[in-house]
């Protein structure tokens, strides 16, 4: 379609010319015939006028009446013919004129075709040019922003060449990041693999010189951590691949933390803590149940590991907007370095429980996330770690 209209702009631009030169030749030729015709007949009635004096009114009279047409009375009289003359006879000495300038316009028309076909196939070449250099410099790494010039055919395609250029350009630093991501996450693992088996071997050798049950309860200890951080990562390439299913109801808040609150109770009663949830009266997210539960398990975790033997508070509130769920503990806070980072995959902070792999924060971002929701970590004013989520509306 788009050659046929290059055809054709070609065409209607020859076309065009064509007819203006035409034009222009038309009324040339006019001018030169009317100056001739002139003369010619100045020339007849001047020598008619010098030979008989007498003619010069009849001269005049006739004059007048033919310049407002040729009389109806003369119309039927071919008096040149009638004496042996042709219409060649007065215009043979003109046609090397006449046939000069049917020339020149006939080669200025040519001129101006070939001069528009090779300026538009240069200017043709010229984008073809620019945009072979804009994909070597692409395929070399420097390329910069493509800048559209002109509207037509070329722009569209160099507007499409910049958006696959720009989305592979994305896709590559995507896929660097994905390598990154994936060469710190396995060296991660290994490192949290590898403590818990050299604890394990270490005391795997200490029962075989002394035997004492505190040996077993370590390596016990040890295989339950590494079954742990076997659920987290299964449960972290299920996100990483998008496999992670979420099934989404309207749940109530305070039905929500109970249920965390209930799961967590054997760790509460060991660490003598206890867990103070308001009633908060009817407040719906539409939310996971069982995946939101989870999260919101392994902040509470947090809280418990150290509020020291307090209390894990919860509160909530919600707004057209929000639906803001609040966890805190009354122990000594984050430390401010560790804020930024506590999201981190397997980030332990200096104060960080002794048992813990650092998946379980990471984790219920990722969950809430997934859900509309954000999540953030501060410290109270009075003290004590406190996380904030938001679920919202819209």
């Amino acid at each position: 379609m788009s050659g046929r209209k290059n055809i054709l702009a070609v065409f209607g631009l020859v076309l065009s010319v064509s007819l203006l030169i035409s034009g222009i030749s038309a009324i040339f030729v006019s001018f030169y015939y009317s100056r001739l015709q002139f003369n010619l007949l100045n020339a007849v009635c001047g020598e008619i006028a010098k030979r008989e004096p007498e003619t010069w009114d009849l001269i005049s009279t006739v004059l007048k009446d033919c310049t407002n047409g040729i009389p109806s009375s003369a119309a039927g009289h071919d008096i040149l013919s009638a004496l042996g003359y042709r219409a060649a006879d007065f215009s043979a000495s003109n046609y090397r004129k006449i046939l000069l300038l049917a020339a020149v316009a006939f080669l200025t028309g040519v001129f101006l075709f070939i001069f528009t076909f090779l300026y538009r196939n240069q200017a043709e070449a010229a984008r073809i040019h620019a945009l072979a250099e804009y994909l070597e410099q692409v395929n070399t790494g420097k390329a910069a922003v493509l800048s559209i010039s002109g509207e037509d055919d070329f722009s569209k395609l160099e507007d499409e060449i910049y958006k696959t250029v720009t989305y592979l350009y994305q896709t590559k630093d995507a896929a660097v990041q994905a390598k990154n991501d994936f060469a710190e996450n396995l060296s991660n693992i290994a490192h949290q693999i590898k403590t818990p088996i050299t604890a394990v071997s270490l005391s795997i050798q200490m029962m075989k010189q002394e035997s004492s049950s505190k040996h077993l309860e370590r390596v016990d200890k040890q295989i339950s951590r590494l079954a742990r951080l076997e659920e987290a990562l299964l449960l972290l390439s299920r996100i990483d691949a998008g496999t992670l299913s979420l099934q989404k109801n309207e749940t109530d808040v305070f039905t929500l933390l109970v249920l965390a609150a209930d799961n967590l109770q054997e760790l509460f009663t060991n660490s003598g803590a206890s867990a103070d949830i308001p009633e908060l009266g009817e407040m719906m997210v539409t939310i996971d149940l069982d995946w939101t539960m989870e999260a919101v398990m392994n902040l509470m975790k947090n809280c418990i590991e150290h509020c020291k033997g307090g209390k894990v508070h919860c509160s909530g509130s919600q707004n057209p907007l929000y639906t803001e769920i609040l966890i805190w503990d009354n122990g000594d806070g984050f430390l401010e370095k560790d804020i930024p980072h506590l999201f981190e995959r397997f980030y332990r902070g200096k104060n960080a429980g002794e048992g813990g792999i650092g998946i379980g924060l990471a984790l219920a971002k990722e969950i809430i996330e997934r859900q509309n929701g954000i999540i953030r970590a501060k410290n109270m004013p009075d003290g004590g770690a406190c996380f904030e989520i938001r679920f919202y509306s819209h």
